[in-house]
């Protein structure tokens, strides 16, 4: 994993570009690495982002007709890196942004504070407290009415030794990819922190200038003309043949759609069956596809199937899965959008040596959660037909399969 996304890294490549077919560029540095990353969240997904908590209040609108198709938030995470010590230790930095951004003149970029903040990294590893879980679990694949040969792959975790983990739940070709970490920086800094966290409204821009300045190196500066992505609007509709139609708008600037529906039957002390499905051609199940993802990277899975196409708009859930994940699933939709990168002083021509004094990417993405089978007016949808009349919702747990953490949206 590690190895991977070294070779990923903008600096990596950066050391490997060529000014003159046939002639190598010398580089250095860069000192330093800023990471924005950028997201739409809609549905179930714009209730819980920033780490919110749908309440009681809006549970009940819901149930009511008040559903959460027209909410939509927006998020930021803001890592920097550097390869120097800060001037004037402890590290800190600040993000200016255009009065349009609505986050105020800046937020402040902080460093890791043992026992008070730690920045958030993800990991593709299972968790410390991993408990090992009981009954079933049922793992589904491809958009059609009906499940392909060889489905569903069934782990029995009565049967697995201790410690034995199940294959093909965490992929291994879809990396997460983080260029900006504490473990690769001498110095970092991340927003949004325990001092300082806020979500952007749904009519915040980040087009125009941006000013990075820090303890850690030289100011970055770049100026975006790409903005947050649009809102997804998912939809589902039970089919006549027992699959469920998953529908949604095109967005523009996406560069591909993966999806996801999580359900399950409980069973008591025997722990019941967890149902887990994905839109890939193949058991590509978590990494990177929840996440953001290079164009080219995303490119490529379009063309191994693994991610659906920028012209796909729907995508069927066969039957089998509706079936054995009992009355009601989660569902989530995720579309990679586009990368911004940005590099000072800019690449000199011929062969002189590019002395990098820093580089930034703005990554961006827009996704959604919903549930499907929940006989709540416009619940799980963008307003489309979210179940028959005769389904009754069941309660939701919040715990993903085989412990694993689900997005925040799921619990």
């Amino acid at each position: 994993m590690r190895s991977i996304l070294r070779l990923v890294s903008l600096s990596a490549l950066a050391a490997t570009l060529a000014a003159v077919p046939g002639s190598a560029q010398r580089t250095t540095g860069p000192k330093e690495r800023y990471e924005m990353d950028a997201a739409t969240a809609s549905g179930f997904a714009a209730m819980t982002a920033g780490g919110g908590k749908p309440g009681l209040g809006s549970a009940m609108g819901m149930m009511f007709g008040g559903g959460p198709e027209g909410k939509v938030v927006h998020t930021l995470d803001l890592r920097l890196g550097s390869n120097q010590a800060p001037s004037n230790p402890p590290v800190r930095g600040e993000h200016y942004f255009e009065p349009q951004a609505k986050l105020g003149k800046s937020v402040p970029l902080l460093g890791p504070e043992p026992g008070k903040y730690m920045p958030r990294e993800e990991s593709d590893e299972m968790p410390q407290n991993f408990e090992r879980p009981k009954g079933r679990m049922l793992l589904f694949w491809g958009c059609g009415a009906k499940a392909g040969p060889g489905q569903p792959v069934i782990i029995d975790f009565s049967k697995l030794a201790a410690g034995q983990m199940p294959p093909n739940l965490f992929t291994t070709t879809v990396p997460r990819v983080r260029e900006v970490m504490t473990t690769n920086s001498k110095s970092y800094a991340a927003w949004p922190n325990n001092k300082s966290a806020k979500v952007p409204p749904a009519d915040a821009s980040l087009l125009g200038a941006h000013r990075v300045a820090s303890n850690v190196g030289s100011d970055i500066s770049f100026t975006l003309a790409q903005d947050y992505m649009p809102a997804l609007n998912a939809q589902t509709t039970m089919q006549g043949d027992g699959s469920v139609l998953l529908r949604w708008n095109q967005l523009a600037p996406a560069t591909g759609y993966v999806a996801w529906a999580f359900g399950g039957v409980d069973r008591g002390d025997a722990g019941g069956d967890i149902v887990w499905w994905t839109s890939s051609n193949a058991r590509e199940f978590g990494g990177g596809l929840w996440d953001w993802l290079p164009p080219a990277t995303v490119a490529k899975l379009v063309g191994q199937k693994v991610v659906m196409p920028p012209t796909q708009t729907s995508c069927a859930i066969p039957a089998e899965v509706r079936k054995a994940a009992g009355e009601m699933m989660f569902g989530n939709l995720n579309a990679f959008g586009p990368e911004a990168n940005f590099a000072y002083p800019p690449k000199p021509a011929g062969n002189a040596v590019w002395d990098i004094d820093w580089t930034a990417k703005v990554r961006f993405r827009s996704h959604t959660a919903l549930m499907i089978g929940a006989d709540f007016a416009g619940m799980g949808s963008g307003g489309g037909d979210a179940a028959t009349p005769a389904e009754k919702p069941r309660k939701k747990k919040c715990k993903g399969p085989l412990g694993i953490p689900l997005p925040p949206e799921a619990c």
